[in-house]
């Protein structure tokens, strides 16, 4: 980009413009942080989550006890699942529910769904997805035996409908992909792919971890058969907070999970011999339900609805926009790349800049309270929260980083 008008490099006026600027103190603040810049790592907590975790010890857990399971604890896996499901995944109640990590997860799912296609041997993935993914499919192809369709992809892109045509075909049992690429912010054309697996006889699974709470979803409408995510990046459930699993209505009476827990059997009470599952999606489930563990999300799914996933999405385009502006009228000069997709449709909600010698600028960086995320070898992502985040701390994150290089 050349011959920016200065002043669209103001942020008091971007920030003057956001009608979500209001939500920003409706975060914990940091004291010593001029810019939190990593919200697609780890969201910031709102202010009332300690709150409800306190009131939650005091009364709910203090009071009731375990009568609490009868009064809607043992419920809540499927409960939040809905509301994230409605909010934030495009998909109808009884599909999505929340428990394990996202590892776990990924992992029962992956496996259910090569199981479900006994006569197929191979399972289409890329060589830039997340690591776990890619060490859980390669765990499974191991079991299994079976064969792993490696598609190259760019690590400044992402995976492309052509490059899954490419591979897939009559033994290919699971194509699995992330919606949006963890290193460029790449957008996956979820549907299209989607229907080029399904042409084929195969199943997808979309990692959704950098997608859910920032970039809209369809689910239903794109006929994804599987997801997963995780709860603590834009939808700021806390680190380490439980993982959400979506599947297919109509596919969840094939789906045989691998961990056969008691509280995925149709009658867990029972305490009977020999594991019947449940018949909905609370099969999915293994153990006992990470009740404490869902509370800080009853908070921000409280915020996520307040505002609505198109307005943060709007607010996402124009912080990214934002950031690019700056990273082309100060750190492209100064040797910097760009390794995310400049169009709207394509990028999610983090922008990767790229210089050799980034690793040697984090402990300065935070020493000046500005905190970005890096990816080895030479990655700054610029993780922009659309409701925790101001234009002024981008302004202020991305100065400091041109300080630095000069």
């Amino acid at each position: 980009m050349t011959d920016l008008d200065p002043t669209a490099l103001d942020p008091a006026a971007h920030d003057a413009a956001d009608p979500l600027a209001s939500f920003r103190d409706r975060f914990v603040p940091a004291p010593d942080v001029v810019a939190y810049l990593d919200g697609n790592s780890l969201g910031r907590p709102p202010a009332l989550t300690a709150e409800r975790i306190e009131r939650f010890v005091r009364e709910d857990w203090g009071t009731r006890l375990i009568r609490g399971w009868d009064e809607g604890w043992w419920e809540q896996p499927g409960t939040v699942g809905d509301r994230i499901g409605a909010l934030a995944l495009g998909a109808a109640p009884g599909q999505t529910v929340v428990a394990d990590s996202t590892t776990v997860l990924f992992y029962k799912l992956a496996r259910a769904t090569v199981t479900a296609r006994p006569d197929r041997s191979e399972i289409v993935l890329d060589t830039d997805n997340f690591p776990t993914d890619r060490y859980v499919i390669e765990g499974i192809a191991a079991e299994r035996g079976l064969t792993l369709r490696w598609v190259e992809t760019d690590p400044a892109a992402g995976i492309t409908p052509e490059q899954v045509a490419a591979v897939v075909g009559p033994e290919t049992a699971l194509v699995t992909f992330s919606h949006v690429a963890y290193r460029s912010g790449w957008i996956a054309d979820a549907e299209a792919i989607t229907a080029i697996a399904h042409d084929a006889g195969a199943l997808v699974l979309w990692d959704l971890s950098h997608s859910a709470g920032s970039v809209p979803l369809r689910l239903d409408d794109w006929g994804v058969d599987l997801a997963v995510g995780c709860t603590y990046k834009y939808l700021c459930g806390g680190p380490g907070s439980p993982a959400f699993g979506y599947a297919r209505r109509d596919l969840l009476p094939s789906l045989e999970q691998p961990i056969q827990g008691w509280t995925g059997r149709r009658d867990p009470f029972a305490m009977a011999a020999g594991y019947e599952p449940e018949p909905g999606v609370r099969r999915l489930l293994s153990g006992t339900p990470p009740v404490l563990g869902m509370l800080p999300l009853t908070v921000s799914l409280d915020l996520l609805a307040e505002a609505g996933i198109d307005a943060v999405r709007e607010k996402s385009l124009r912080l990214t926009d934002y950031a690019l502006d700056l990273a082309d009228a100060w750190l492209v000069p100064r040797g910097v790349t760009v390794a995310s997709p400049r169009e709207h449709d394509r990028r999610g909600g983090h922008v990767t800049l790229v210089r050799p010698g980034f690793a040697d600028l984090l402990t300065p960086l935070w020493e000046r309270g500005v905190i970005p995320d890096y990816r080895a070898p030479d990655g700054l992502r610029i993780g922009l929260s659309p409701l925790s985040t101001s234009f002024a701390e981008v302004y202020a994150g991305l100065a400091a980083l041109r300080d630095l290089l000069d």
